[in-house]
């Protein structure tokens, strides 16, 4: 049996015994970026989530490829939810992700492309936090909150100074994050467990419901440690709970513009969604188009 602590590593009237069938992320993989190469589960499931196939964000980020004129870096490319759409509209695009399941998916979809998509796009393992690629971009993006991986200021100023080393003069630079819900920063309830993607069903036959919940507030970090929890029903009867635990770090809005200048951006534009809506109080996101106007070493 394994134990999940509450808040501070303490036990709470939230913490509680994990059966024997549950498998979790190991230590080093849960404090850092996802740990989406040591949960398997992860890659395999990750394009029939709805919660994932059905986000509205893939036609604002073809309208940005399509208007870009030149090439495009995605950093934390994933399965290719994004880039493949934005090779299929015409655009050339290298993809980066650190998660070599991840990458695999996404080659195994990409060879069910036409050549001439197949030919527009290169897959890059790598760390968006220290990268060189040897070649500019005309628009670098992040979709789906990867950057909310980079828990330290440092990493966050390395992903966006080799950003800026990316981009040719003028290039653009959309960085996606979601705006804070402030209760999900303090209040207890949100570290039970609520069911967040109803029951679907894999091809191969697993049937899947996920939960998630929030295990420890981090409020000096501005960090929170989640939890996705997957039950798993087996055509044959067995079951699984399989935990992905990782830290997820948020901004606020100036924390965010004062990190782009910081690395020679000015924004642009802000939006509070995918509609390109202004970011208000009830905005779920926070996009910024930000272009280059200095050069970073």
């Amino acid at each position: 049996m394994q134990e999940v602590l509450g808040q501070d590593g303490q036990d709470s009237e939230f913490s509680r015994r994990l059966p024997a069938n549950t498998a979790v992320l190991g230590e080093e993989s849960m404090n850092r970026y996802g740990g989406y190469d040591n949960f398997p589960f992860a890659a395999e499931s990750y394009d029939y989530n709805p919660i994932y196939s059905s986000r509205a964000d893939v036609d604002f980020y073809l309208d940005l490829a399509r208007s870009a004129e030149g090439k495009i870096l995605e950093l934390g490319c994933g399965t290719g939810r994004i880039l493949i759409p934005t090779a299929a509209a015409g655009c050339e695009v290298v993809g980066l992700d650190l998660s070599e399941r991840m990458l695999a998916r996404c080659r195994e979809k990409l060879r069910k492309q036409p050549k001439e998509v197949r030919e527009r796009v290169r897959l890059v393992r790598g760390n968006m936090a220290s990268f060189d690629l040897k070649e500019v971009f005309a628009l670098i993006t992040t979709p789906f909150r990867s950057f909310q991986h980079l828990l330290s200021v440092q990493d966050q100023l390395s992903c966006l100074r080799c950003a800026n080393r990316h981009l040719e003069k003028g290039g653009r630079l959309v960085l996606d994050v979601f705006q804070v819900n402030p209760r999900m920063t303090y209040e207890p309830k949100f570290m039970l467990e609520a069911e967040d993607v109803p029951e679907i069903e894999l091809p191969d036959g697993r049937k899947v419901r996920r939960c998630s919940r929030i295990v420890a507030y981090h409020r000096p970090e501005q960090c929170n440690d989640v939890e996705l929890i997957h039950y798993v029903k087996h055509p044959d009867g067995r079951e699984e709970r399989l935990v992905q635990a990782f830290p997820i770090r948020y901004f606020f809005r100036y924390e965010v513009e004062h990190l782009l200048a910081r690395c020679g951006f000015e924004v642009q534009e802000l939006f509070g969604n995918y509609d390109k809506s202004p970011l208000t109080n009830d905005s779920p996101e926070m996009v910024f188009l930000a272009e280059k106007c200095q050069n970073m070493r």
